[in-house]
């Protein structure tokens, strides 16, 4: 018979979750109101949060230590997922990130590789640290040169989409893991120094020599790079209107469904516009201070974990969270380049929340394994 105590959930983290259910769908109903038809993006995101509660529950029953296990299966499913993409993806935007499925609409497949390269570096940094107490130079460099590929597969893939987005989102999933594991931090100046040089040149290129840029780099990365620094002097009529709307909020709101000012993806990318709109500047420090707690429990978690493997995976979940946060509030107020980088749990999107909450239910089998442990 199984322990009950499996199926018991962090009452904090799950509280946490129910109420950016609530926000989610009233501020999705709210963005609905500035599209040109009705999607019923609201009644579908209730939908997704039902499909990810029983997600949840079926992580919590067959529990981390099968995914842990199952880790490479999970990294083959996602970079075959990326790579057919490429050939019978749906061109949404002069992008193919998507899998048109008829009857339950578009999957993105990167969104899952994210959590299933988590897990997949969280097994290979734990036998690296199980197997070498205290590795040599040469051992590590071993070591990093296998994450390297590890990481560098599904990222290809996925810039080739392309998705420059959830590409950083790789790279800094593997910089915090990797941090935490407590490798030498020699490899992280010299990875700093490597895409400095790299990031130098790219962009004395971009702005000195255009034609050479193009005939290095493509006119599709051209186009990235453009609209990637278009935010520094505040041009475009998204993050125009965007900040129009987060300032003409005031300090209560216009409240729900009363969004005046029009601008693009207002349901994905700029849902804290919408957000600010209507509940102001009040509502939008609530929902900061309630995402700042959420990542505080995940930090406290990670700290209280007995078991390494765990400590990684959480780190991971905890770097991609942020960097998210941070970055989508970020473009939407004009601080931070526009990337198309959604709010967790808030935006618009099926991919995008379930693989948030099969990260919950990741995180509830981590809480239940550290009150074990303290019992």
């Amino acid at each position: 018979m199984k322990n009950i105590s499996k199926y018991k959930v962090d009452i904090s983290i799950f509280i946490c979750i129910i109420l950016f259910a609530v926000i989610s769908v009233a501020t999705i109903g709210s963005a609905e109101k500035l599209l040109q038809e009705n999607n019923y993006l609201m009644f579908k995101q209730i939908l997704w949060y039902s499909l990810g509660f029983i997600i949840i529950y079926l992580i919590m029953f067959v529990g981390n230590q099968f995914l842990y296990k199952n880790a490479w299966i999970l990294y083959i499913l996602g970079v075959l997922s990326l790579l057919l993409l490429l050939f019978f993806g749906a061109s949404i935007n002069e992008a193919k990130c998507w899998f048109k499925i008829p009857g339950i609409g578009n999957i993105q497949p990167s969104e899952f590789m994210k959590i299933i390269l988590i897990i997949t570096l969280g097994k290979l940094i734990n036998d690296f640290k199980e197997a070498y107490n205290n590795p040599t130079i040469k051992q590590e460099f071993m070591f990093l040169l296998k994450i390297c590929i590890v990481v560098g597969i599904p990222s290809i893939l996925t810039f080739l989409q392309p998705d420059t987005g959830v590409v950083l989102i790789y790279l800094l999933i593997t910089f915090v893991m990797l941090f935490i594991s407590g490798i030498r931090y020699r490899w992280f100046i010299l990875v700093f120094a490597i895409f400095g040089i790299a990031i130098g040149f790219v962009l004395i290129t971009y702005f000195f020599n255009n034609d050479l840029f193009i005939k290095i780099f493509g006119s599709s990365f051209f186009l990235r790079v453009d609209r990637l620094l278009d935010w520094s002097n505040g041009n475009g009529f998204q993050l125009k209107n965007g900040i129009t709307s987060i300032g003409s909020g005031g300090f209560l709101g216009y409240g729900i469904n009363n969004t005046p000012i029009y601008f693009p993806e207002p349901q994905t990318d700029f849902i804290f516009a919408v957000y600010s709109n209507n509940f102001g500047f009040l509502g939008s420090i609530a929902l900061i201070g309630l995402l700042t707690y959420f990542d505080l429990r995940l930090i406290r978690l990670a700290v209280e974990s007995p078991n390494n493997i765990n400590k990684y995976i959480i780190s991971g979940i905890i770097g991609m969270l942020i960097y998210q946060q941070l970055q989508n509030i970020g473009m939407t107020i004009g601080i931070m380049p526009i990337t198309g980088i959604t709010l967790p749990f808030i935006s618009y999107g099926g991919s995008s929340l379930l693989s948030y909450m099969i990260m919950a239910g990741i995180i509830f089998n981590i809480s239940n394994e550290n009150i074990r442990y303290r019992n």
